[in-house]
């Protein structure tokens, strides 16, 4: 993080990076002075509510981040500059989007918790659009032209207003994570309430991470005389990127058990605080995260320590395991909407474990063709997923890569029709399992 300070001194002559975040209430001129090597500008928690009409002198600028502010409209200067990859507008009060905002070269474009009503028509023209964050918004409705955007491959809905799921929107060619929940068209699922764990007889001990919808932490729950160590995730209650906690929560308690996911205990209550958790197995120290989340540069998919490597063994049991899974959720009618590496945890073993339900969206098992177009759309990230294993396998010559080559290439078909199931996916890889 730099300061105004240094910034108006001159200090910061020549750089391609700069983070402001000083209360700010006006766009500081200086900043132009940045203007032959600015790349990245990050001007969020701040007070802005417009940009000069002069932005477009930023000819370089690529990323561009301005949430936690107070802008009413999405600036029409983004169109104004030319390499303008990523822009972020997360958390402000924005109602209108005007439709020069939308930079046709747009690769990544986020404006979660806004207030906005509609997208313009030219969001049609942002083809080179890969992933587009749009959740806890007033929308009603998707302008037909999205279609056009045949490059879109995650696609963030949920906690909208809208009325329908468009039935073009589920033909898109390399759409693979699409989050739609707390929407009016939803399909209400009947959700059984768990075991009750009182807040009283948990013991929190330590902090095990922190994501956009709650806290996990490692605490001691003291039973029937007993004491078992477990996890304890306390909702924040806020829409995120993904959408509600609550949806998270559901679908925590409708997915039940499976050798594949982190089990579920209970759910808490008597929070002193009224809020929302739940109680899960404590994960064993062996396993750790598959991936990380994706970069500016890889924008939609994960990326991997330069050291990550697995033997064939590993591979097949890890693409076994996840695709049980993902048959045992659509079974139940449940879209994960983030099937992805840095969800996944793993020992040195190949022993799996997913998780992280924050995107995941309940559907109706009876309405066939959109359930079966829904599950086509997960396969498309499940091959995204078998590509990244075998990326990272260092056996390339043992005669299973060259089946999962076949498999991931099925999954990765642009006619969505000729995806496979799940159920057949987790058959193929049972047998090639070792």
């Amino acid at each position: 993080m730099q300061t105004l300070q240094q910034l108006q001194k001159g200090e910061l002559k020549g750089v391609s990076s700069l983070k402001l975040s000083e209360q700010l209430s006006e766009f500081p001129e200086e900043i132009f002075e940045l203007a032959d090597t600015l790349e990245y500008l990050d001007l969020s928690f701040n007070k802005l509510s417009a940009l000069p009409a002069d932005f477009g002198r930023l000819k370089k600028l690529k990323i561009f981040f301005c949430s936690e502010n107070q802008f009413t409209v999405l600036p029409e200067v983004l169109g104004d500059c030319p390499l303008l990859d990523i822009v972020g507008f997360k958390s402000n009060l924005i109602e209108t989007i005007q439709p020069k905002a939308l930079n046709p070269n747009l690769r990544w474009l986020i404006l979660t918790n806004n207030r906005i009503n509609e997208l313009p028509a030219e969001i049609g023209d942002c083809t080179r659009m890969q992933k587009l964050m749009l959740a806890g918004n007033r929308l009603k409705e998707l302008p037909t032209s999205l279609s056009n955007c045949q490059n879109l491959q995650l696609l963030r809905i949920a906690a909208n207003q809208l009325i329908e799921l468009p039935q073009w929107l589920l033909s898109m060619p390399k759409l693979s994570w699409l989050a739609f929940s707390g929407n009016n068209f939803n399909h209400k699922h009947e959700v059984k309430t768990s075991e009750a764990i009182n807040w009283g007889e948990l013991k929190i001990k330590h902090l095990l991470g922190e994501g956009a919808s709650g806290v996990i932490s490692q605490a001691t729950w003291n039973t029937e005389g007993l004491a078992k160590d477990v996890a304890v995730k306390i909702f924040k209650g806020a829409v995120t990127s993904d959408g509600l906690p609550q949806d998270e929560m559901d679908a925590c308690i409708v997915a039940g058990n499976h050798h594949g996911l982190v089990k579920l205990i209970g759910q808490i209550t008597n929070h002193p605080e009224n809020k929302k958790g739940l109680v899960m197995e404590l994960i064993p120290k062996s396993f750790f995260n598959l991936g990380l989340p994706p970069s500016f540069e890889s924008c939609t998919r994960d990326v991997f320590k330069p050291c990550n490597s697995l033997t064939i063994n590993q591979v097949l049991k890890i693409a076994s395991t996840i695709a049980s899974v993902a048959e045992h959720l659509h079974s139940k009618g449940i879209m994960h909407s983030d099937l992805y590496a840095h969800n996944t945890l793993i020992d040195d073993n190949g022993n799996t474990l997913f998780g992280d339900f924050g995107a995941a969206c309940f559907y109706d098992k009876t309405e066939n063709a959109i359930a079966e177009k829904l599950e086509h759309i997960e396969v498309r990230a499940f091959g995204c997923f078998l590509d990244d294993l075998i990326s990272l396998c260092t056996e390339n010559d043992d005669p299973a890569i060259h089946s999962l080559k076949t498999i991931r290439d099925n999954c990765m078909s642009i006619d969505i029709n000729q995806r496979p199931k799940f159920e057949f996916l987790s058959s193929q890889l049972a047998k090639l399992t070792r």
